[in-house]
């Protein structure tokens, strides 16, 4: 489960795998209590079939949150995406990577847990998305991406949405 970090329209927000294969959205007065829990977003790709996932908390960007999320596919293997999500109703998809965003490499694919690569938490800075990630349960590293290339590439995956 990833917190918001700020309320919206009043209450808390938080993203997670309520069911432990879809990502869910929920609302809350208190943020020590969530009781109902609503689908956000259901695999809707091969690389992401088994079940998906937050990647830590979503960002906020003046297009929509931003949310760095894992899918698994065949193999266990684990692969990380994105969704983007609607600033004032996050329960709305704006657009959603119909491929990987990242995947293990030959050299990452090998360890405790093989064939994984995830993530914990992103931050933008100087209109870079820094995604720091673990690969196979032995080590880590971290990647940027561009926000403005990734932003675009969300919004001109609109069809894709996943609701």
């Amino acid at each position: 489960m990833a917190l918001f970090p700020r309320k919206i329209k009043g209450q808390y927000a938080m993203v997670g795998r309520y069911d432990g294969v879809n990502n869910y959205i929920m609302f809350s007065d208190k943020v020590n209590l969530w009781q109902n829990a609503t689908l956000l977003q259901e695999p809707s790709y091969p690389w992401e079939f088994i079940q998906i996932g937050n990647s830590g908390s979503p960002i906020e960007t003046p297009e929509g949150w931003l949310l760095i999320n894992h899918g698994v596919g065949p193999m266990r293997r684990y692969s990380l995406g994105a969704v983007l999500l609607d600033l004032d109703d996050p329960g709305k998809v704006i657009g959603h990577l119909s491929y990987p965003l990242m995947v293990p490499n030959e050299e990452e694919r090998e360890g405790y847990v093989p064939n994984v690569i995830y993530s914990c938490g992103s931050i933008i800075h100087n209109d870079e998305v820094i995604i720091p990630y673990a690969m196979s349960d032995y080590s880590s590293s971290f990647v940027t991406v561009s926000v403005k290339e990734l932003l675009a590439e969300l919004k001109n995956n609109r069809q894709n949405k996943c609701n």
